[in-house]
């Protein structure tokens, strides 16, 4: 009995054996490493210009062929638009390196391009740049509206006098001034002075939200006014 005992202990062993002498699974094969895409450069509408070339379709409207450079690892790009008068955003979805928009005539725009690849969330942005659509004769524009403010938008800086700082252009190279707003809340009211260079200082509490535009005038007194800029003070 003994006997048959030891030879059933041995025969279980060497299942037990056989069971796991086929090794571990080989490794899954890594995924494929997606290159991220690169940024466009943008051709036209050119930067600061008047756009002259569109198709018009209408008194008020006409067909802008916006135009950039095809971006390295890019499958698709978004334009992102932005009428400056109104505020008024919107995005056109394309797979090739220019796209048709209908816009306003005599209107300000900024614009800019995403470039997308599939198979990553990675993105690239291209610079922004801003023009005029052409309209009715003008015999003179008024200025863009001030942007890339200082401080950036939504940052926390340490109480204390600050500088506000801001970029603003002419497409006639018109001199301009400015009248700043700044208050607590929005959209401000509060006249903070005037200047005639694109920086003002200020003193400011601590832990407050701040609230600022400015209004860019040129010679012949064509005006524009920026976005609601917004920073707070630490506490």
């Amino acid at each position: 009995m003994k006997i048959v005992y030891k030879y059933l202990a041995l025969f279980l062993v060497l299942a037990l054996f056989s069971c796991g002498g086929g090794g571990d699974d080989p490794a899954p094969e890594p995924e494929p490493t997606v290159a991220a895409p690169s940024a466009a450069t943008l051709i036209y509408p050119e930067n600061n210009e008047e756009c002259t070339e569109g198709v018009i379709v209408s008194e008020t409207e006409s067909q802008v062929t916006f135009q950039w450079e095809s971006s390295e690892n890019t499958d698709s790009y978004t334009l992102l638009l932005n009428n400056l008068e109104t505020g008024e955003e919107s995005s056109f979805s394309t797979s090739i390196p220019e796209v048709s928009v209908t816009l306003n005539r005599g209107t300000a725009y900024s614009w800019a391009v995403v470039s997308k690849a599939d198979g990553t969330n990675e993105t690239a942005s291209s610079a922004t740049w801003r023009f005029y659509n052409a309209g009715a004769a003008i015999e003179n524009y008024a200025p863009f509206p001030a942007y890339e403010p200082s401080p950036e938008m939504g940052v926390a800086v340490e109480a204390g006098n600050i500088t506000l700082e801001w970029e603003a252009t002419d497409l006639d190279g018109d001199t301009l001034s400015y009248i700043l707003y700044m208050d607590t809340v929005s959209p401000p009211t509060s006249v903070l002075g005037e200047t005639d260079t694109a920086s003002f200082d200020t003193a400011t509490n601590a832990d407050t939200v701040y609230y600022w535009q400015v209004v860019a005038t040129d010679d012949v007194g064509n005006s524009s006014t920026s976005e609601i800029f917004e920073f707070r003070t630490n506490p």
